[in-house]
């Protein structure tokens, strides 16, 4: 009777044990992925950050050169860089190739010669930056 009951005993143990590691691995391994996660969307929200400081700078550029024909301050080549900057990050930011960045990158190609005497020009890359920071936007608001 008394080898019965240790028996018994035993078996409750060793269920309890093997639920005890069971829940222990899918805590471990759901904070792994929330570790996982976390980073996946700090990387993503610093990089839209830097995306909006530098469409902010594209647009001071466009802006210098438009309204106020400064060619310093609305340097073209250095137009080119913050393209290239903003067509870099959208990389991290969106976890693909995005649209709105290629359709930038190919606005700012088309109208950058032009922005200075041509508001068409100017506008079209304008709403190009804005139509980036629209996207960026989604990406904030739909993070976990």
């Amino acid at each position: 009777m008394e080898t019965e009951n240790i028996t018994k005993r035993l078996k409750v143990y060793q269920i309890t044990s093997i639920i005890t590691i069971l829940f222990t691995l899918v805590g471990f391994s759901y904070n792994v992925y929330r570790l996982e996660q976390s980073e996946i969307n700090s990387n993503i929200r610093t990089s839209s950050f830097e995306m909006l400081k530098e469409l902010a700078n594209l647009e001071q550029i466009v802006y210098a050169s438009h309204y106020e024909k400064d060619d310093k301050d609305g340097n073209p080549r250095t137009g080119w860089v913050k393209v290239g900057i903003i067509t870099d990050l959208s990389l991290i930011c969106f976890q693909e190739k995005n649209m709105q960045t290629q359709i930038l990158h190919t606005t700012w190609k088309n109208n950058w010669a032009t922005m200075k005497d041509n508001r068409e020009s100017a506008n079209n890359i304008v709403n190009s930056i804005d139509n980036v920071r629209i996207k960026i936007r989604e990406v904030l608001k739909n993070l976990n």
